[in-house]
């Protein structure tokens, strides 16, 4: 038998929420392992990073998810009875209502409604003083889903709608009154959410049968039973969400273009046919999904008993997937705390070590099923930072703190003297 490294400490929690994203890999290269026991929230927790940790978490056949959140992410995050906490043939099932909407065609129209919002907000961005793009994604984002979801949301309610989903993402690692903060937003949401789903089961609402709407609403469970409206606006705002938290990925894409000049100049070449192609740009926000702090990890718990690399997993034990650490591994990727989109030429995807949104098949796995959409927007959006607008970047703080979940640059980044193309 192995043995388990552990932390002295009799418990880590405060440690993990002021260390944020370092916290596991920090502790694995001290232990000289990519596993380690800590106590959080006073529980036995085993905490693993890396290609090999993922496909063991990956496994559906040893762990369940059922159970596992912590209550403060159902509250916020994920709410409660969503996909995320179903294990086995109630997870494939409840998926099946999200994999159709993921095809491509369905995923080509949610990027083109975005990018017509983005447009639509262009001539206020030219004559703004500063735009903080963050907060102007997040807002074209929510409008862009919604629109394309089916969801009726009106001119004057995008600021609150657009501040209650942000507030889902935002708030699970927080403390004090910005958790409960979240909390409150996870009410308001899934009130508004059921409301929806109840207008369209009367027949007050109407929506078309190929909209995200129509589809939650009318979704059969086993039996042939519909969802309880409130389980069906917690799967709602599951693919409202997602698409408003790619604001995130979008802003570090803006701040990995300030950074790191080449990698405009390599874009805007690209776009315009004349440098490798449509490579660069996909191997661009792959390296910004890899590098950049997005979801920390995520946990399961052991089904039954079973042994890995000489270490014990009892039933029931809670264990965390370090995402962010997967990213970083030093033994899987060269130099991983250097930016560099390049690493990708020749790369292929085995599911393990590109892990910012979850590891293994989106089909049948708890990868997230909109890692395409996430990617559809960020081409989308980095084509218009670098080829369709001209904008400045003014003295600001762009460090980004890694003890925050979700992590952003303090200053969310602004940018002024805005000036669209002519001939968008």
């Amino acid at each position: 038998m192995a043995e388990l490294p552990r932390e002295a400490a009799f418990d880590s929690t405060l440690s993990f929420l002021r260390e944020g994203y370092s916290f596991i890999s920090r502790r694995c290269r001290r232990h000289g392992s990519d596993i380690f026991e800590a106590r959080l929230m006073l529980e036995k927790t085993l905490l693993c990073r890396g290609e090999e940790a993922a496909r063991m978490f990956y496994d559906g056949e040893r762990f369940k998810r059922e159970g596992a959140a912590p209550k403060r992410l159902q509250k916020t995050l994920f709410g409660e009875g969503a996909v995320q906490g179903l294990d086995g043939e109630k997870h494939l099932q409840r998926k099946e209502l999200f994999m159709p909407l993921l095809n491509d065609e369905h995923i080509k129209s949610l990027v083109r409604v975005a990018r017509q919002y983005w447009l639509a907000r262009l001539p206020q961005w030219e004559k703004a003083p500063e735009v903080v793009l963050f907060d102007e994604m997040q807002e074209i984002l929510c409008q862009g889903v919604c629109d394309w979801a089916g969801v009726p949301l009106a001119e004057d309610e995008v600021g609150q709608k657009t501040r209650d989903i942000s507030l889902l993402i935002d708030s699970p690692a927080a403390l004090g009154m910005k958790h409960l903060k979240g909390r409150l937003a996870r009410k308001r949401t899934e009130t508004w959410g059921a409301s929806l789903v109840d207008e369209v089961r009367k027949g007050a609402l109407a929506v078309n049968e190929n909209t995200v709407l129509h589809r939650v609403a009318w979704h059969q469970e086993s039996g042939g039973t519909l969802l309880a409206p409130a389980i069906a606006a917690v799967e709602l705002l599951n693919i409202l969400r997602p698409v408003v938290a790619v604001a995130y990925f979008i802003t570090f894409a803006a701040h990995a273009l300030y950074r790191h000049p080449e990698c405009r100049l390599a874009l805007q070449e690209a776009y315009q046919g004349n440098h490798e192609g449509i490579s660069y740009p996909h191997w661009f926000n792959e390296e910004v999904r890899r590098y950049y702090p997005f979801f920390p990890c995520v946990v399961a718990r052991v089904r039954e008993r079973f042994e890995w690399k000489g270490i014990t997993f009892p039933e029931g034990r809670r264990v965390i997937l370090d995402l962010y650490g997967t990213n970083h591994h030093e033994a899987q990727w060269e130099s991983p705390d250097r930016f560099e989109p390049r690493r990708f030429e020749g790369w292929q995807d085995n599911g393990f070590t590109l892990i910012p949104q979850g590891g293994g098949e989106a089909s049948c796995h708890h990868r997230c099923p909109g890692e395409k959409i996430a990617l559809g927007l960020m081409n989308m959006a980095t084509r218009m930072l670098t080829s369709a607008l001209a904008y400045e970047v003014p003295a600001q703080d762009l460090e980004i703190p890694y003890n925050s979940m979700p992590a952003l640059p303090r200053s969310r980044f602004v940018i002024n003297h805005v000036q669209a193309s002519r001939a968008l």
